[in-house]
This record gives C-alpha cells, sequence and structure tokens, in this order.
C-alpha cells in the first residue's frame, strides 16, 4: 500500500506512505508534511513527522508509536495536540535508549497542547463526561480498562491556554483504567500540569517531571491509582506545586517521590477533603512543603503511616514533620537526555 487517508472533520487528506503491505495491514506513514485529522484505520508512525494540527485516534483504533520516532509539534497553540478517545489504544513503544519525543518546534512552554487519552475507567464526575477540549467523553464502569501502553516517552513545550481558567497538561489521563501502561515518561518544560489524573485508577511508574508551570502531579475526581519513582525539579519562578490533589479523597499512592526547588515555593498541596498516601518522600529546597488549601483533615494525608503534620513553630510555617527519605538515583535514566 503506498497510501493513508486521514478523514479531517469529514474531509479527506492524502499523506505519503512507504513500505509495501496488503490491505489488511495497518498504515506505516513514512515522513509526512504533517500529522492532523482523525485517522480512519490503525495507524503505525515510525519515523520523523510535523503535528501540525489535532491528531484524533477514534474509538475501536489504535495509533502505535514506535521507538526512536520523533514527533515535531507547530506552535499552533490549542489547535495542534494528540488525543485519543475513549474505546480507543494508543502504544507508544519507545525505548531506554531510544525514547519516543513530542517536542515543540520552538522548545517554548505552552507551544502546544498535549497528549490527552480518555478511557472507561471510573470517575466521581459520572459517565460520558465532557472534557474541555476536543469535544472528548470520558468516563464509564471499567476500573480495569486500558488504553494501551506508554513507554520511554519525552514531551516538551506542552500546555497551551484554552482559555481564562483552563490549559492543556502535558499529559491528560481521563478516566485511565488500570490496564493501561504507564512507565518511564517525562513532561519538561510545560505550560501547565506535567500530568493531571481526572478519576481513573491507572497507575504511573519512573516519571521525570521538570519546570512544569503549574502543578507537576495534579488529580482531581476520585483518582485511585498510584505513582512510584518520580524525579520533580522547579529550576524557574513561578510554579505552582509538586502534588495538587482536589475534590473527594480516594487516596492515591505515592511511593518514592523526590522534589528539589532551587526557586522555593510550595511542595504539596491539598484542597478541599483530598489526601494522598504518601512513603519514601524527599523535599529539599520549598518554602511551603504542605499547604491543605482548605483545611481538609490532615488525617487523609499519610506520609509513612503517620498522619501528616506541620512543624509547631510560627517561622516554620507550612514544614513538615517527617523523615526525610532516600533521593531517587535517577543517574541511569539516560532516556531523559533527548531534550534537555
Amino acid at each position: 500500500m503506498k497510501k493513508s487517508i486521514l478523514s479531517i472533520l469529514g474531509l479527506a487528506m492524502i499523506v505519503a506512505s512507504c513500505g509495501e503491505s496488503s490491505s489488511e495491514d495497518p498504515i506505516i506513514p513514512g515522513v509526512v508534511d504533517g500529522l492532523q485529522g482523525t485517522i480512519s484505520e490503525d495507524v503505525i508512525l515510525d519515523g520523523e513527522y510535523a503535528l501540525t494540527g489535532a491528531y484524533i485516534v477514534p474509538a475501536g483504533k489504535t495509533l502505535t508509536i514506535k521507538a526512536g520516532t520523533k514527533i515535531v509539534a507547530e506552535a499552533g497553540g490549542t489547535e495542534v495536540y494528540i488525543g485519543v478517545n475513549k474505546g480507543a489504544i494508543i502504544n507508544i513503544e519507545g525505548t531506554a535508549t531510544n525514547p519516543v519525543i513530542i517536542s515543540s518546534i520552538n522548545g517554548e512552554q505552552s507551544d502546544w497542547g498535549g497528549l490527552v487519552i480518555c478511557g472507561k475507567g471510573i470517575t466521581s464526575a459520572g459517565v460520558d463526561v465532557t472534557f474541555e477540549v476536543g469535544g472528548f467523553q470520558y468516563g464509564g464502569t471499567e476500573a480495569d480498562d486500558s488504553s494501551g501502553s506508554i513507554r520511554y516517552l519525552v514531551i516538551s513545550g506542552s500546555g497551551a491556554q484554552i482559555n481564562a481558567d483552563a490549559q492543556y497538561n502535558g499529559i491528560s489521563f481521563c478516566a485511565v483504567g488500570s490496564g493501561t501502561t504507564v512507565e518511564y515518561v517525562a513532561v519538561i518544560n510545560g505550560g501547565d500540569d506535567g500530568v493531571e489524573f481526572y478519576g481513573g485508577s491507572v497507575e504511573a511508574s519512573n516519571l521525570y517531571l521538570k519546570n512544569n508551570l503549574d502543578d507537576s502531579i495534579d488529580w482531581t475526581e476520585a483518582w485511585d491509582g498510584s505513582v512510584s519513582n518520580a524525579y520533580i525539579s522547579h529550576s524557574v519562578q513561578g510554579f505552582s506545586t509538586v502534588f495538587e490533589g482536589d475534590k473527594d479523597n480516594a487516596n492515591p499512592s505515592f511511593t518514592n517521590i523526590t522534589a528539589i526547588s532551587s526557586t522555593g515555593g510550595t511542595a504539596l498541596q491539598f484542597k478541599i477533603e483530598s489526601g494522598a498516601t504518601i512513603s519514601n518522600l524527599f523535599l529539599e529546597g520549598y518554602d511551603l512543603e504542605i499547604d491543605f488549601k482548605d483545611d481538609g483533615a490532615h488525617s487523609n494525608v499519610q506520609i509513612d503511616g503517620s498522619d501528616a503534620v506541620l512543624v509547631d513553630d510560627s517561622a516554620s510555617q507550612g514544614k513538615l514533620v517527617y523523615t526525610k527519605g532516600t533521593k531517587l538515583d535517577i543517574s541511569g535514566w539516560g532516556w531523559i537526555d533527548a531534550v534537555l
């Protein structure tokens, strides 16, 4: 097969592809002028691409991105993003020596949107909730739903401003179920959150989050998954927090979390009655280590088996009484060097 057709809002766009295959094989495009539109068949990306608009994976289709693939997003703001609908699959097959890289043409914060993944998991917002971009729906009754797998992915320059109150995240996990694999993911220099979980039960491991302007890890709508082995770095002014938990407390868990700031700021923030179970926490350089924004119960936040307790000293406001954990060793994470 020498061509593939992507339907774009009811129109057809023909892009060049390479390699011979039978009519039943997935499309394998080569270098193309631009990725945009809604795919009409399963697609494999393997090479170098420009992301020129909204690139959508509809229900029943699979997008596979092979190791070493590089996608450069045009600085198109909110019009340029990758969206995976409820019932669709995305498989990102990066490796430790050949990660998948999605970056922006200018390398600046908020150049483009980000990656939005919608699933059939459980969210306190209900079923078939409409996401803030793309009209995507998410949420169902399948806690163990799978939206595919993401391994060795580096994203930079995401976080375009949607409106006065909302921005894209590096990756938005919308009711993504626990059957989805997420490991070895970096979000760097994002204009909003690094990753945000809107309900669901997905678990993520080995995250590297650097200089994301809002929260590095954000969750809401009763996400009850987990994050293990996360290294978070802040070296620019004006970011929001390391963690921001909001609304219902479904008690997500965090293990081996290292966060380091050279510019002060707030580490952990919990709104309303949100909470978490945290173990092996290493914080360094933050003005506020914890902030109960709405005076929620301190017992909702467990650190190494104990309620989160503040230092009883007006000069140390916002500091935690806790045993500082062991700093996460990321010296072997060479895959993050691609865009640093």
